[in-house]
């Protein structure tokens, strides 16, 4: 599949992949909550900004469920999605998945869910238009 800088981007999430070196990690060896929360809202924010084609800012988290701990060493992506879109607001779900680069075994270990909300130039709530060329398969990502 050859992809077009010029077509308009109809993806329904995004995806972002880090390395976790040791400046991410806590003292354990791990990947430190505060760093996890940071990577999950800039994928929150170019979901919802990419969604809305305009700058967006971060209402709320919701819960953040941390299931497994994720070493230095280990990849992580993360991917985000819009789950669901009101007049300015949209909520927007984001998981973490841990790749292992020697056995190459994912799993999800990271959840949690943001509300982001368009906003106009001076930081105002405003509508989200709506756009034809959004692609509306919200399906959702399957792993274990």
């Amino acid at each position: 599949m050859q992809l077009s800088a010029n077509a308009p981007a109809t993806a329904v999430e995004t995806r972002f992949v880090e390395m976790v070196f040791p400046a991410l990690s806590n003292h354990y060896g791990t990947l430190f909550g505060g760093n996890a929360l940071n990577l999950m809202g800039k994928a929150a924010f170019v979901a919802a900004a990419r969604h809305a084609r305009r700058n967006v800012v971060m209402a709320t988290s919701g819960k953040i469920e941390f299931h497994k701990p994720i070493a230095v060493g280990e990849l992580i992506e993360i991917v985000a999605r819009v789950e669901r879109e009101g007049c300015s607001s949209m909520t927007v779900s984001v998981e973490m998945i841990r790749e292992n680069l020697a056995s190459g075994e994912r799993d999800i270990v990271t959840r949690g869910n943001f509300e982001m909300v368009a906003v106009n130039d001076h930081g105002h709530p405003v509508a989200i238009a709506r756009n034809e060329h959004r692609n509306p398969d919200h399906s959702p990502h399957q792993l274990t």
